[in-house]
């Protein structure tokens, strides 16, 4: 049990710093009002999540410490669900409602999208 809330813990420190690290390129290379960095660090959590789960597969209903590092961690750590809620409040409330739309419609398209690609072809 504490082990695997050890692998947790470094696997979400990771990610969360993988999530700033793509934060901060994109203050450096991106001046728009869309949160691309956002929906760069979910598109590429659901990418990871989904290729552990096809590389995996049945593997993972066991406690293995991947499982914990990588799913629950990483990708916990490295998705952030909580800030795509906020920048696309921010975005309505500052006007920008097609931007906030296409923040939904991407985010759930592409990330959906990516996670069925990979639970279909692990069937």
């Amino acid at each position: 049990m504490l082990n695997n809330f050890l692998y947790v813990f470094l696997g979400g420190g990771i990610g969360s710093a993988v999530r700033f690290g793509i934060a901060m390129l994109m203050v450096n290379y991106y001046r728009g009002s869309f949160p691309i960095a956002t929906l760069i660090s979910n598109t590429l959590s659901c990418f990871f999540l989904g290729l552990t789960v096809f590389l995996m597969g049945e593997k993972l209903n066991s406690d293995l410490p991947i499982r914990f590092l990588i799913i629950t961690g990483f990708c916990g750590g490295f998705s952030t669900f909580s800030a795509f809620s906020y920048e696309t409040v921010e975005m309505i409330k500052g006007g920008y409602n097609l931007y906030a739309a296409l923040n939904i419609l991407l985010s759930i398209l592409v990330c959906f999208g990516i996670m069925s690609i990979f639970i279909r072809s692990n069937a």
